[in-house]
């Protein structure tokens, strides 16, 4: 009995564990960040998305693509940084206009999450 359901196990194929709490507190951080954001855009594939929106989506494709995403900085790198669809990089557009890698800034507020630990 016991090695039929260890053969059903493998045969399901393989499990995801869900990021442990803390990893799972940066990457809500990281989105909140993006989600606070007074005054910038979110441009995915060429369109420009409020910080709401972004988040949003942010949160929708992390549900749905984040097997195997265990860590804030692979969030970062494949979640948050570029389209699935298209390969376009995530931007983020600044209120001085300036257009800036969402992994460039995501990445830098990593930073300062962590180094206020």
């Amino acid at each position: 009995m016991k090695r039929r359901a260890l053969l059903a196990a493998l045969m399901a194929g393989p499990a995801f564990a869900a990021p442990p709490a803390a990893e799972l507190a940066r990457i809500e951080r990281l989105i909140g960040f993006i989600e606070m954001q007074k005054g910038v855009e979110f441009m995915r594939n060429g369109r420009a998305h409020s910080g709401a929106d972004a988040a949003r989506f942010l949160r929708g494709k992390f549900e749905k693509m984040g097997d195997g995403v265990n860590t804030a900085q692979q969030f970062i790198d494949q979640i948050a940084s570029k389209s699935s669809t298209t390969g376009q990089p995530y931007l983020i557009k600044l209120a001085d206009g300036r257009l800036l890698p969402a992994a460039t800034v995501l990445g830098d507020e990593l930073a300062r999450i962590d180094a206020a630990r």
